[in-house]
């Protein structure tokens, strides 16, 4: 029984108590990976949906994690990055989406969403209240770099 305990401390210690874990580096490969970001935007559980064109057009990415740099996303390689890039394959699809959103819609019950000029989440901003979409985004519109839930 004393080795079982043993085993599942070091377990914990190496892999589900990381502090990668716990510093967020989990929410970073989400944002990349995970097939939520690129279902079709009503049917994703990620809650912003930032878009190509204006008013909600062309391609899209759903995130669903705060992001400090659209352009450097950790990607949970010791010490590398990749860009965030939209999806399917609509008008922008595969352009990286630092400096290229046009619009945007939060569909989270709760929290705001922000979107930044500036990585950092830094510098002008347009922010969408629960249920809020912008058709064409007043102060970053194809000058956007961060994303933040607040």
């Amino acid at each position: 029984m004393r080795r079982i305990a043993v085993l599942a401390g070091l377990i914990c210690g190496l892999t589900l108590c990381s502090p990668a874990v716990a510093t967020g580096t989990h929410d970073d490969t989400d944002n990349l990976y995970s097939a939520e970001a690129c279902k079709r935007p009503s049917q994703s559980n990620f809650k912003f949906h930032i878009y190509y064109n204006t008013a909600q057009g062309g391609a899209w990415r759903n995130i669903g994690y705060s992001v400090y740099n659209f352009a450097d996303v950790p990607d949970g390689v010791d010490g590398a990055v990749s860009p965030l890039r939209f999806c399917n394959s609509g008008s922008g699809s595969g352009k990286g989406i630092k400096n290229n959103a046009a619009s945007g819609e939060n569909s989270h019950y709760k929290y705001m969403a922000r979107l930044y000029y500036n990585s950092g989440y830094k510098g002008a901003q347009d922010a969408m209240g629960p249920y809020q979409y912008i058709d064409r985004f007043p102060h970053v519109y194809n000058q956007n770099a961060s994303f933040q839930w607040t």
